[in-house]
């Protein structure tokens, strides 16, 4: 009996692990585990929270794993016509907190934020879309993915969330990319986007004056790119988070002054410690070292996300291979870069390791596609 109770718990643990990619899980489950040290850090009264959180995000990964990947593209056109309605119904009937209509209220106790949908739903509806056309990818069906993107940019800009609108924008870029986006179109618009970068930086701070309005840009989100340039305009205000995420950086040195011992972090100097500059509380607990080994992390699962695509059997499993893989970097690449001060602040997370229910299931639901995409391969 005992010995069919063993062979009945090892089938069920094999069913339940054989979906999962094994190295790609390894590397999630060292990132979770350095995520939920910090939190324990940074806010300790959340890490229970963020535990469930973790284990609810696990659980739905799961899920999304063992779905054939022909099955969600096959459902792409749903997810994004679902979320198209609620960005819509956000902008009639959503909540607003701090300026932002972001959120549509169930009841008195749900609250969700439609815009993390896209997140997903982006890169699923195009790499459907090229994969219908994979035998003749013109110039026109680039226009008609443009126009797909566009629109849910727009209406989640719109509300507004700069920081989520340019990580849908950028997860429907990476698909237009890798299926063919020909170089002649690609280069004037990374030329154009030097030109501004060195424009700003040249006359930034004549553009800079308040009587001055930046086309397309609301006034905070200008003083956001200013404050940027400059922190020390408003030491105590804008410029503040930046200012006090650098120090904190910088003082943590090679190996950190010790797990619970940031003083920028525990004396409050450092705003959002817990969210967006979570990476700047690693950064003074576990200096040089600590970051080494975050970068580390990341690098290897950036490497097997396109070791997954390289290998992926069909052109839409590719693309959404590759253009997931290639979301994880930009999350990556703007938190680190607007804590340190390189990138304006935004308000994207680092992804894994800040604090949050939304971003992190987003994220293991990305994770899961790739294990989808892997099962497939196996």
């Amino acid at each position: 009996m005992a010995h069919r109770r063993r062979f009945h718990v090892s089938q069920l643990l094999s069913a339940l692990v054989r979906p999962l990619d094994l190295p790609l899980l390894l590397i999630l489950g060292l990132l979770l585990v350095y995520a939920a040290v910090i939190i324990a850090s940074a806010a300790p009264d959340l890490f229970m929270k963020q535990v469930m959180f973790i284990s609810l995000s696990l659980f739905g990964m799961w899920i999304v794993a063992i779905v054939p990947t022909r099955r969600l593209l096959f459902l792409a056109p749903v997810f994004y016509i679902i979320g198209i309605a609620l960005l819509v119904a956000v902008h009639l009937f959503g909540s607003v907190s701090k300026g932002a209509q972001r959120w549509l209220e169930i009841g008195s106790t749900v609250r969700i934020q439609p815009s993390e949908i896209m997140k997903i739903a982006m890169p699923l509806i195009l790499a459907w879309f090229f994969q219908k056309r994979e035998r003749s990818i013109s110039w026109f069906a680039f226009l008609v993915a443009a126009i797909l993107l566009a629109g849910p940019v727009f209406l989640i800009a719109k509300q507004p969330d700069l920081g989520t609108a340019i990580l849908v924008c950028s997860s429907g870029l990476f698909v237009i990319f890798f299926a063919g986006l020909p170089w002649k179109l690609i280069v004037p618009v990374a030329l154009a986007g030097v030109f501004v970068i060195v424009a700003i930086g040249t006359y930034g701070e004549e553009w800079c004056q308040p009587e001055i309005e930046w086309p397309g840009l609301k006034t905070y989100q200008k003083e956001r790119v200013c404050t940027q340039l400059d922190p020390d305009r408003d030491p105590l205000g804008k410029g503040f988070h930046t200012i006090q995420s650098t120090i904190a950086i910088g003082s943590g040195g090679f190996v950190g002054k010790g797990w619970k011992q940031g003083t920028q972090t525990h004396l409050a100097f450092l705003p959002e410690r817990h969210t967006d500059f979570v990476f700047a509380v690693l950064s003074e607990e576990f200096g040089l070292v600590g970051v080494l080994v975050l970068l580390g992390l990341y690098m290897a699962l950036l490497a097997r996300g396109f070791m997954i695509a390289a290998l992926a059997p069909t052109l839409g499993a590719k693309l959404l291979a590759s253009s997931t893989t290639m979301v994880f970097f930009t999350y990556l690449f703007v938190n680190i870069g607007m804590v340190s001060g390189i990138l304006p602040v935004v308000g994207v997370p680092l992804p894994f390791i800040s604090y949050g229910g939304t971003a992190v299931v987003t994220l293991c639901l990305g994770i899961g596609i790739l294990m989808g995409i892997s099962r497939n391969e196996r």
